[in-house]
């Protein structure tokens, strides 16, 4: 269920490329989600926004190239550290093929940033709704939900140990008194 924001300039696509480009990176996500691209449910439910700046700086100069970024938008617990890399690396050569260019050319110009929306605040048709919620409506089957909370389950354990991670780093560096 993505939610994503496409920043894409005024005419850095045909019309034909960018639209392509938006079911791409749709299946892309939906996939990431580890839901089949042709679930109907899930595109149903998958919106994609896009956005177009008036313009992009490097440098404090106006980009001789575009320059493209995506913001999938996710419940807590739709990814783990290898789809966000996948994610990332089969986005940005959706964009190359949009573009008809080479993958290192067209990588320095895309930025992508998966974002997981916390648990309990994602809403939508007036409603929050969980990811058990969520995941058993996509899989059309209630039984499912058990699914959706065991993945937040999973995420929030992990990044539980990454806070704990930090924390003995941290302690290691100070010294000791």
């Amino acid at each position: 269920m993505p939610m994503i924001d496409a920043l894409i300039p005024s005419g850095a696509l045909s019309a034909e490329a960018e639209a392509q480009l938006i079911r791409e990176v749709t299946d892309i996500l939906i996939t990431a989600e580890g839901y089949d691209s042709a679930n109907q449910i899930a595109q149903n439910v998958s919106v994609c926004f896009v956005h177009r700046p008036a313009a992009i700086y490097v440098r404090g100069v106006a980009s001789a190239a575009p320059r493209y970024r995506f913001i999938p938008s996710v419940p807590e617990g739709q990814y783990t550290a290898e789809t966000r890399r996948t994610l990332v690396h089969a986005i940005t050569e959706a964009v190359a093929r949009a573009e008809g260019a080479p993958f290192d050319d067209v990588a320095p110009r895309v930025m992508i940033f998966p974002t997981e929306i916390p648990e309990g605040t994602w809403g939508g048709r007036g409603l929050i709704r969980s990811l058990a919620d969520i995941h058993a409506m996509i899989c059309n089957d209630p039984d499912q939900r058990a699914v959706g909370e065991q993945r937040v389950t999973w995420r929030k354990a992990e990044k539980l140990g990454e806070a704990l991670d930090s924390l003995r780093a941290a302690a290691r560096a100070l010294p000791r008194i």
